[in-house]
């Protein structure tokens, strides 16, 4: 059902729009001067009135990412693929996808302790389940859209890679417009990971949510309540 598909498409639009908004607000009221250094995404997002937008469009993009990463870990389970591995990237894509919401909700300016920790765990963590995620594409049964989604996934992890190595190198040796170019494509890069799950989601049939066993139904209502009785 390709209808599946839009949804990482969407957070992927949807939070690099987002978040080149918040640059061009930031730059627009003067709270960042790109003449003295290219700002940090988090520097654009710490004042108001973009830190609302900013906060609002993390959170967003937390709870797609959240579903999305449900999708997949129960995708990779209906492929047959399921395994400790695959568990592991559902935790800790659900623990990345937390954390964007903490970095948005958390400004720099307010508490930065608990931003760079949100910071740490989307970034860091998301990046430990986008190679899972290509280790588990590249074992996967073999389709049409492995032949570049593994390829293509494995060098966007790689450039993440390369941009977090050099973000904090840069940061710690002064550099610090540098670092924020890297920052910048980091995140950038993220949102196109998440675009990629496109080409396996538009495989997706349905998503079937179950709420109660298939033994057990209601059999009437007294007072308001509702009675339930298992069939034998």
């Amino acid at each position: 059902m390709w209808v599946w598909a839009l949804l990482p498409v969407s957070l992927a639009v949807f939070g690099t729009i987002g978040m080149w908004a918040v640059y061009a607000i930031a730059v627009s009221n003067n709270t960042v001067n790109i003449t003295e250094e290219f700002p940090f995404i988090s520097t654009c997002g710490s004042y108001n009135p973009q830190s609302c937008l900013f906060s609002q469009i993390c959170n967003v993009c937390c709870v797609l990412a959240l579903w999305i990463v449900t999708i997949r870990f129960q995708q990779v389970c209906d492929l047959g693929s399921g395994s400790h591995l695959n568990t592991a990237g559902l935790v800790l894509g659900f623990i990345s996808s937390i954390g964007i919401s903490i970095l948005g909700n958390f400004q720099q300016s307010v508490l930065k302790g608990v931003h760079l920790f949100g910071a740490l765990l989307a970034f860091l963590l998301g990046l430990v389940y986008f190679w899972i995620q290509a280790w588990l594409s590249y074992h996967s049964p073999p389709s049409h859209d492995r032949k570049w989604v593994v390829p293509v996934r494995i060098i966007l992890c790689s450039l993440c890679t390369g941009f977090v190595i050099c973000m904090f190198v840069l940061y710690k040796t002064g550099f610090r417009s540098e670092a924020a170019m890297c920052e910048w494509a980091l995140v950038m890069c993220f949102f196109a990971l998440f675009a990629v799950f496109a080409a396996e989601f538009r495989h997706v049939d349905c998503h079937k949510l179950t709420v109660q066993n298939e033994g057990r139904k209601s059999i009437g209502e007294s007072n308001g309540v509702w009675t339930i009785q298992e069939i034998h």
